[in-house]
């Protein structure tokens, strides 16, 4: 396959407002993987065959995107740096190059692209925080691409207090966000320019936002999804968050791959909110800890310690402790996004032992300097897990 030229970018980034967990909602894996297969009939207008454009594609989720689109039938083409194509999809079409415009070649080679008069009927754009980088692509590939498609956050809502809120609530702003120096406290807000590009440049029924929580299942080096699968098969007394019953949502990469290829099928555009179980079918803490001990068969012990005692012994929501958010105050709401619009768009949820087994696996079959890498990205270590339960047992 043809292969241009450049280098890319840095990883997508996100701020500590995201989310948690799965379990069952909605459709059935047979059910919409049937649907996958026979596209609507009344949608006319898009072809069977799809010419997609994925920026990106080699990270979490990307991956998952591309293997079923491709076995969709679909022609799929990458543009990224290059660096993993070939151990990932060696047959596949890519166009080697950067998002940022002036590193190495930027986006010349996707420019040659379009200046010869290639088309794509999707753009699948999955991870840039930065607005110009969006602005960048959406503005070169308008009158190139029918349809453009952007996976933005959950972290762009302005007000994460109240339960069940849908696609309509408040977003963040960042209306100076070219000339913003960006931290990761700007993230949502900068989610939501993002947003903003792509509407501009693909108006009306050509995009398509996807608003992830949590992103958990096989190649989550975030390990915010992992860790908990992992140290409960390990066994032993496990430090756990509060009492258990706070609420949490998260999604499986593959769900919201699947989503995306199900919407670009179908033609549906618009705005989702992509994270789950539905709030109708809560997931707790206790819950998702108690799948972990299921799916592995462990011995583990869960220690459930207050939210006040493990602020006193500086161990945090989310990273720490992850997928856990404490309920009431600004993040009430957190775990319980409104997930009704994607559900009846046809998002399906698969079960929480499949991710938990699935993530288990994955994490196996990595070597241990991958292990190691990740497994300082979240969580507690061992020392310090025993240092809080000598404490808490002391109280």
């Amino acid at each position: 396959m043809p292969r241009t030229t450049a280098t890319s970018t840095t990883r997508r980034g996100f701020l500590g407002a995201a989310i948690t967990a799965s379990a069952a909602a909605g459709l059935s894996s047979r059910a919409i993987a049937a649907s996958l297969t026979h596209p609507d009939p009344t949608k006319a207008s898009m072809p069977s065959k799809l010419k997609i454009l994925v920026l990106g594609g080699t990270g979490q989720t990307g991956p998952h995107f591309v293997r079923r689109a491709i076995a969709h039938g679909h022609d799929v083409t990458l543009f990224n740096r290059g660096n993993r194509n070939d151990e990932l999809f060696p047959g596949v079409e890519e166009i080697v190059g950067d998002r940022f415009p002036d590193r190495d070649k930027g986006l010349s080679a996707l420019e040659a692209e379009v200046k010869n008069g290639r088309t794509w009927d999707v753009v699948l754009d999955v991870w840039p925080h930065l607005p110009f980088l969006v602005s960048a692509t959406a503005e070169l590939l308008k009158d190139n691409a029918e349809r453009y498609m952007y996976v933005s956050s959950i972290s762009a809502y302005a007000d994460h207090s109240v339960r069940n809120a849908d696609e309509t609530a408040e977003v963040l702003t960042a209306p100076d966000a070219d000339n913003t120096e960006f931290n990761m406290s700007l993230y949502g807000n900068f989610k939501a320019e993002c947003e903003n590009r792509v509407r501009a440049h693909f108006p009306g029924d050509r995009h398509t936002v996807y608003r992830p929580g949590l992103i958990v299942g096989p190649r989550d080096s975030s390990f915010r999804g992992g860790y908990w699968p992992v140290r409960v098969r390990k066994g032993g007394r496990v430090l756990a968050p509060s009492d258990g019953s706070d609420q949490v949502q998260m999604i499986d990469a593959r769900d919201l791959t699947e989503f995306q290829l199900h919407c670009m099928e179908r033609g549906h555009h618009g705005t989702y909110n992509v994270t789950g179980p539905h709030p109708r079918h809560p997931l707790t803490m206790k819950r998702m800890l108690e799948a972990c001990k299921r799916v592995s068969e462990s011995d583990a012990e869960f220690t459930w310690a207050s939210a006040e005692f493990l602020e006193e012994q500086n161990i945090g929501a989310w990273m720490q402790m992850p997928c856990w958010i404490p309920a009431g105050g600004e993040y009430d709401g957190f775990g319980y996004r409104s997930i009704d619009k994607a559900i009846a768009a046809g998002l399906c949820i698969r079960p929480l032992a499949e991710t938990i087994e699935d993530t288990l696996q994955w994490f196996d079959s990595l070597d241990d300097d991958d292990k190691a890498g990740i497994q300082q990205r979240a969580g507690i270590d061992e020392a310090t897990e025993t240092r809080v339960l000598e404490a808490w047992d002391a109280r």
